[in-house]
């Protein structure tokens, strides 16, 4: 039988903050503190961990224990999605048969905020003698990891945000700053545009935009075209059968002349009251729509809506219109 759980004594309350806010400002704080201390430590070793990154032939492993290991596994994520092939390698799995994922070429990176994490420090001999690069990521300079790697990066902080100084707070922080400051160092030593990054996130609203055609998401059927004589109430009757919000008014050889949306619409019925309905689609059009290539790409069409303040370009391939896109 699962039997209630016991109210914790009065006096156990008696030093319970009750302010919350001020000890997340002070979290805050004490963090920011600590990602700001990152400067004044950095050194040469930086740029020698970044072209040593760059130098690889393999690929970059981010190995660490506990907080670490989590921030291990996020460093490493944000490598390889920047164009820096990595994965992250759990150090008890790693001493237990995965050592043989490690080939001669890659580079590790071992993280721990003592320097001394058994399970890290028990891998040296081998990374040592398959000949691998090591990076180490540690808050003490004197530690075994920090003597024994390739290069060391200090990740030091003065005090954790913890009131009881244990849990990893802002050492974990910091941690996290400094593999985003390789990622990023990275990135522009390679220069990696949003295309490639693109690559690796095809599934994303930013895969869509760079990777996407006009062509691809597009709407090409039953488009709603209308004379330029046609009425009020014919263009009103249109535009809310489209579907889209739009007419699209076109001369008898086929050229669009002008868009009537949902927008125009309102705007007229505002401006003539009555005398709306005695307008024909000429009157109520927007002439010379804003148009885009069948061929372009949705991070072009998203930004030529975004600068003319719409929400649908006409699209066309040569002088013919063959469809809308909206975003």
């Amino acid at each position: 039988m699962i039997r209630d759980s016991k109210p914790l004594p009065p006096e156990a309350n008696t030093a319970v903050c009750s302010d919350h806010a001020a000890v997340a400002r002070e979290v805050f704080r004490i963090e920011a503190e600590a990602i700001a201390a990152l400067e004044a430590n950095l050194d040469g070793r930086f740029n020698k961990a970044v072209e040593a990154m760059l130098a690889t032939a393999g690929r970059v492993i981010v190995c660490g224990m506990g907080k670490s290991g989590i921030i291990g596994k996020k460093i490493a994520s944000t490598l390889a999605s920047t164009g820096t092939p990595s994965f992250f390698m759990h150090p008890g799995e790693a001493f237990h048969g995965d050592l043989g994922m490690v080939t001669a070429e890659d580079l590790f990176v071992a993280i721990s905020n003592s320097g001394e994490t058994e399970e890290l420090v028990k891998l040296l001999p081998f990374l040592r003698e398959n000949d691998n690069t090591v990076i180490a990521l540690t808050g003490n300079p004197d530690s075994t990891l920090a003597k024994h790697s390739n290069l060391h990066l200090l990740v030091r902080v003065e005090r954790e945000a913890c009131p009881l100084q244990l849990a990893p707070t802002a050492s974990t922080t910091a941690t996290l700053a400094m593999g985003d400051a390789l990622a990023v160092a990275l990135m522009k030593a390679r220069d990696f545009q949003a295309h490639h990054f693109a690559r690796f996130h095809p599934g994303g609203s930013l895969g869509r935009r760079l990777l996407q055609r006009v062509r691809d998401e597009m709407r090409c059927d039953n488009l709603p075209f209308i004379s330029p004589e046609a009425s009020a109430d014919q263009v009103l009757a249109t535009v809310t059968d489209s579907g889209l919000g739009v007419a699209l008014v076109s001369q008898k050889d086929g050229q669009v002349v002008g868009v009537v949306t949902d927008g125009d619409l309102r705007r007229a019925v505002q401006k003539h009251r009555q005398a709306f309905f005695s307008r024909t689609a000429a009157d109520l059009m927007t002439i010379n729509p804003v148009t885009i290539r069948v061929d372009s790409n949705m991070h072009m069409a998203i930004e030529l809506m975004a600068e003319h303040q719409i929400t649908l370009l006409v699209v066309v391939d040569g002088e013919r219109v063959v469809g809308v896109v909206q975003k």
